[in-house]
């Protein structure tokens, strides 16, 4: 029974009570009958404002916390004149002020955060309470080359690739690198926050392969630079007085001067291999910027092919070329982009070795170009140090020929990668898109 049906039954008995005194009195008592009248008159009138009073407070109560429940915290109350009541209005308008100004300023601030974390360059993933993927930024979708939609509910072990398990065991406030391809190389970082008062964890995915590829660069420029300098200076006038003591060899006997000049001539060969090496590493530093300008595609791979198919059918080695007719124009150096396909081509055939095929082809959507070779597969060790300077799989490599690659390709801003697919094939893709 609610407080308002108390009330009611309750002044309805005590006026049932005041009515039949009265009609007592009618008879015995017209005096006291009429005051008794009077009487009931005052109090029903009383009883009325009484209820008024009473019964307000407890239907603005409703209202407000009705309104409080459904979080609309737009509705305030007037004064009505009365003083408890005026009160009672004063403090819940106050309440309702300070929960509206929270609100707004919660939706604010929640609203910036999301904002910054989907403009922010390193990828964020944000983990529910099971661990598994609740939401993505944009930075991690391009990071982790998949759509969001199709990260959301993994647990971060089920990445593909290398992203499984370098995240499986990552601890909050331990970062950890992770190199992927022998390219990328990433930063991961796992904490948390508190949601409702339980823990949940994100991870922070920072990319810095331009920042170590350039610091790489700055350490080793200066030592070739250095290099260079000392061993051109030392080559020049040691080739200069070794062709100076060709004059001598018809000052010896017959028989010492094929020695002789066979001893000069393979000290002068093997400076000028020296300086050539050098000039090598001289070169990987001071490539110049690309001078993009529109070029066909195709054109530049069929004279690589026409390059490179003496030596291709002298190790047996078979060229497939799948070429559309037409032409595929493109934005590039045309001089620095023919460098980096020759590498890439004569490390295929290098890889080969002899008796294997070499596949070249190319899609227009995306533009992009495949060269595939059937050698054998590169290793996982291989693959994180392929692009790293002055790392080569051949005995006499210099190193230098994926690094300058990888300077070519990331000076255009092209995307590329080198891996072995399961067909047991190793392809260098490049796409320009």
């Amino acid at each position: 029974m609610t407080l308002r049906i108390q009330f009611l039954l309750f002044v309805f008995i005590i006026h049932a009570v005041l009515i039949a005194l009265a009609a007592q009195l009618r008879t015995t008592n017209p005096a006291l009958f009429i005051a008794a009248e009077v009487l009931l008159l005052v109090s029903i009138v009383l009883t009325i404002r009484l209820y008024r009073g009473f019964v307000r407070p407890f239907e603005l109560i409703a209202a407000g916390t009705a309104a409080i429940e459904a979080k609309d915290f737009s509705m305030k109350f007037v004064p009505v004149g009365q003083r408890e009541m005026d009160q009672l209005i004063h403090v819940y308008n106050q309440m309702i002020d300070a929960l509206r100004q929270e609100r707004v300023s919660q939706h604010e601030k929640s609203f910036l955060l999301e904002r910054l974390i989907q403009a922010s360059p390193a990828g964020i993933l944000i983990l529910d309470f099971d661990g598994r993927i609740e939401g993505v930024n944009a930075a991690a979708e391009q990071f982790l080359n998949q759509p969001g939609a199709a990260l959301l509910g993994q647990l971060p072990a089920e990445l593909p690739g290398a992203w499984g398990p370098a995240l499986a065991g990552l601890a909050d406030n331990q970062p950890q690198a992770l190199r992927l391809s022998g390219l990328q190389t990433f930063r991961a970082h796992a904490a948390h926050f508190l949601d409702r008062g339980f823990t949940r964890r994100f991870i922070m995915l920072e990319e810095l392969t331009q920042e170590l590829i350039q610091q790489e660069k700055e350490a080793y420029g200066k030592l070739v630079r250095m290099i260079s300098h000392e061993i051109n200076n030392s080559i020049g006038a040691i080739n200069s007085i070794l062709h100076s003591f060709h004059h001598y060899a018809p000052q010896l006997r017959a028989t010492d001067q094929p020695d002789f000049t066979q001893a000069l001539d393979v000290s002068i060969a093997r400076n000028t291999q020296l300086a050539n090496f050098i000039a090598n590493f001289a070169h990987l530093v001071r490539l110049p910027p690309p001078t993009p300008q529109p070029t066909d595609l195709h054109a530049l791979l069929r004279g690589i092919s026409r390059l490179l198919q003496p030596q291709s059918e002298e190790r047996r080695i078979k060229w497939h070329l799948a070429l559309p007719a037409h032409p595929l124009v493109l934005n590039f150096d045309a001089q620095q982009l023919e460098q980096a396909l020759l590498n890439i081509t004569k490390n295929a055939l290098e890889a080969i070795g002899r008796d294997g095929n070499v596949w070249v082809r190319t899609t227009t959507q995306p533009p992009a170009v495949f060269i595939e070779n059937d050698g054998p597969r590169l290793t996982p060790e291989m693959s994180q140090r392929l692009f790293t300077p002055f790392f080569s799989t051949k005995r006499d490599g210099q190193g230098i020929g994926l690094t300058l690659v990888r300077d070519i390709l990331m000076a255009h801003g092209f995307a590329f990668q080198l891996n072995s697919e399961k067909n047991g094939r190793t392809v260098f893709t490049i796409r320009f898109g």
